[in-house]
């Protein structure tokens, strides 16, 4: 259904039995990374063979950059709803949430028809739209999450912010109150995550360590900044207020990504898993043979990736702040010289593999 003109008789009743999972809700404002981080977190979780469907909530989006296994715009778009109300994109993406909310049994079924053959074990991103009020005024997505929750659902939000805001005190306390916001609005397990942290080197020196950005560390140093800029001193009793707001909640903290480094995500990964108490066991084959084609090419990925990445300990923000910032170049040429060892053990497992093949077959 992709237009509100059609009967809501079309749509599939309502089933007595309901699917579960574990996954993500994705968001943040435009800009973030979020579809970007929703396809890289498709191709990982995909190289160590854990299942993952992505739902897109974005009614402006007909066909995202990832592998989609359900759209909003199946059952309605934008387009259709600015036209057909004379709605601004901003009410229209409003009134598709609220449709969604109301035609909830659709999302539904078409999640346990997704979900049919996996036991209970099935992982599942919302990736939402950029629209702010979704998800820190408006309640239908909110709801939505709550109706999921409800059915044994378990759900964390992943709310990104394009690190490049740090590097401007305001724009930093903007970002802090807007997380802060979104904490209190979706009363969720919730990870707040500074993406694009591997661009952070190209803005030039923080005035502090990434630790007080990240920790969300006492914000009046930052005052006297914001008092020094012209367009943000006459309003030095309402910045004051809003750092002792931040502060008194003492809510706010944030982790950081960097999309295509496996490292990173898998951090990110561990540390949502542990939120929703996701348990993955990687694949395990102590022979090494494996019967299919297919399933060796993926048996040699998976091995290959986790032999690089559980070789390293788990990192913490004074490792990302020497990974990026201080030695990021050093780091890049180390990281090639990785990735040609990997290639190399790679080959190995291939030629092992196809000499087992070739002796059982005999």
């Amino acid at each position: 259904m992709t237009s509100t003109s059609n009967s809501i008789d079309d749509l599939p009743k309502p089933r007595g039995h309901h699917r579960s999972a574990f996954g993500q809700l994705v968001t943040g404002p435009p800009g973030a990374g979020k579809s970007t981080y929703c396809y890289g977190l498709h191709q990982f979780l995909t190289a160590i063979e854990r299942p993952i469907h992505i739902i897109n909530l974005d009614p402006a989006i007909p066909k995202p950059n990832y592998p989609c296994s359900i759209s909003i715009t199946e059952l309605i778009d934008l387009e259709t709803v600015m036209k057909e109300f004379n709605l601004g994109p901003n009410g229209a993406m409003l009134y598709c949430l609220e449709y969604l909310e109301a035609n909830f049994d659709w999302l539904l079924n078409r999640l346990d028809d997704l979900l049919e053959n996996e036991q209970g074990n099935g992982y599942i991103v919302f990736d939402t739209p950029g629209q702010v009020e979704l998800w820190t005024n408006h309640d239908s997505l909110k709801n939505i999450i709550e109706k999921l929750t409800k059915l044994d659902y378990r759900l964390a939000a992943v709310h990104l912010s394009d690190a490049h805001y740090i590097t401007d005190a305001s724009k930093f306390i903007s970002v802090v109150l807007l997380a802060l916001r979104a904490m209190l609005q979706m009363e969720m397990p919730h990870v707040n995550v500074l993406s694009k942290i591997d661009l952070l080197s190209t803005y030039g020196e923080l005035p502090f360590d990434l630790s007080y950005y990240t920790e969300v560390q006492d914000l009046s140093y930052l005052l006297a900044k914001l008092d020094s800029e012209p367009r943000a001193a006459k309003f030095g009793k309402l910045n004051k207020a809003m750092v002792e707001l931040v502060d008194d909640f003492g809510l706010v903290g944030f982790e950081t990504l960097a999309v295509e480094d496996k490292s990173s995500m898998l951090n990110l990964v561990r540390l949502v898993d542990k939120m929703t108490g996701y348990i993955f066991i990687p694949h395990n084959n102590n022979s090494g043979v494996v019967d299919e084609e297919e399933n060796k090419t993926n048996y040699i990925n998976t091995q290959a990736l986790f032999g690089s990445i559980m070789s390293s300990s788990s990192s913490n923000v004074r490792d990302v702040q020497e990974r990026w910032l201080n030695n990021k170049d050093a780091y890049d040429e180390y990281e090639k010289e990785q990735w040609a060892k990997e290639w190399e053990e790679r080959k190995r497992l291939e030629q092992t593999t196809g000499d087992q093949g070739q002796d059982d077959s005999q």
